[in-house]
């Protein structure tokens, strides 16, 4: 069982996560459902899977965000054709308390835009984040050129749709988001010749606009930012320039930093250290199809960094995380619908292991 990738859709790098009990699961985008890998032992190299986390008119998109006890939380899109206008679209949410257990039955989370069904069906794909408090935060582009946001309560309870709106710059795509160290959840969305920046101070409040000046003048290709925190309070964000196709990194109070590399879709971003170096792990698929790694000092984009190629061609974008062991492990989907791995071999540097099929 493999994936079709929907290239209307974006991609998303967070789909490789660690569990409690240190197995890492892969999750992945498939028509009418989430398919999930399941390591079969910490550290693997055996996988159980792909199961399929079904329900009708699901689409190939998932947003996947992990609560400090290890809770996952798949976020989709969902469509209801109807035949007296635009398709019915909103948003379903499931839980997986623990590593290759059963979620909770899929629940929707409706849509920003109510009843209104031609704004509705303008939506973009959504991204999540765990906030200050632990709890749920979801973000998605709407109709109106702002982001909508909906948080869960400390209850697990759904509370209303809120977000914002900018007055001068609408958005043009996806945003994205990161918690900070000390609880705030930072959201950037792009915009005509720049990329627009929120804070949200604490769990419940209310998104609050950058100073316009903070934001930087740049280019960034809808669907391609994603963010790693990097600092006591900090994150730094990342996203691929319009014009060349190459990752560009950005922390406010200076310019963004060329790091090469053209590709497509969004950077993977880990950070971790290597031979005892705090460092910044970035992956992404290439113009033809194959992956790239790179590394850097974190917050030193100054030292430069090597893209190194490895593997076969694959679809959307890789994934990166820490096994059960420490190791960095590269995942991706190959073009035929099957997850690959690469891990950190046991040695100095960032050298990876020969990929494994699961």
């Amino acid at each position: 069982m493999g994936i079709t990738v929907d290239n209307t859709l974006p991609a998303t790098t967070r789909w490789l996560l660690r569990g409690k009990d240190g197995r890492l699961t892969a999750y992945a985008p498939a028509a009418d459902g989430v398919l999930r890998w399941t390591e079969s032992r910490v550290g693997g190299p055996g996988w159980s899977g792909p199961e399929l986390l079904g329900f009708p008119g699901i689409l190939p998109y998932v947003a996947v965000a992990q609560s400090p006890e290890g809770y996952v939380h798949l976020v989709v899109p969902r469509v209801r054709p109807r035949t007296d206008g635009p398709d019915d679209l909103d948003l379903l949410h499931a839980l997986q308390y623990q590593t290759g257990r059963p979620i909770r039955a899929w629940q929707t989370m409706g849509n920003p835009h109510g009843k209104d069904r031609e704004a509705a069906a303008r939506i973009g794909a959504p991204t999540a984040v765990m906030d200050g408090s632990g709890q749920l935060q979801v973000f998605v582009h709407n109709a109106k050129g702002g982001f909508s946001a909906k948080r869960q309560s400390p209850t697990g309870k759904m509370l209303p749709y809120g977000g914002a709106t900018p007055e001068d710059t609408p958005v043009t795509g996806p945003v994205a988001a990161v918690t900070t160290d000390n609880g705030e959840t930072h959201v950037l969305a792009p915009a005509d010749g720049t990329v627009l920046r929120w804070r949200l101070a604490k769990a419940d409040a209310k998104p609050e606009r950058a100073e316009a000046e903070t934001e930087p003048q740049a280019k960034a290709e809808p669907g391609t930012i994603t963010a790693e925190r990097t600092g006591p309070g900090r994150a730094t964000y990342f996203w691929r320039d319009v014009a060349d196709g190459t990752v560009r990194a950005w922390r406010p109070g200076a310019d963004p930093v060329a790091l090469d590399g053209p590709g497509t879709g969004p950077p993977a971003v880990l950070r971790t250290p290597v031979d005892g170096v705090d460092c910044t792990i970035l992956a992404q698929r290439r113009t033809d199809g194959r992956l790239a790694i790179a590394a850097y000092p974190t917050e030193d984009e100054s030292a430069g960094l090597n893209w190194t190629t490895t593997g076969e061609p694959c679809a959307g974008a890789p994934a990166l995380a820490l096994d059960g062991r420490g190791r960095i492990v590269l995942a991706a989907i190959g073009t035929d619908g099957a997850l690959r791995v690469a891990r950190q071999k046991d040695e100095q540097g960032l050298a990876l292991s020969a990929w494994t099929r699961a």
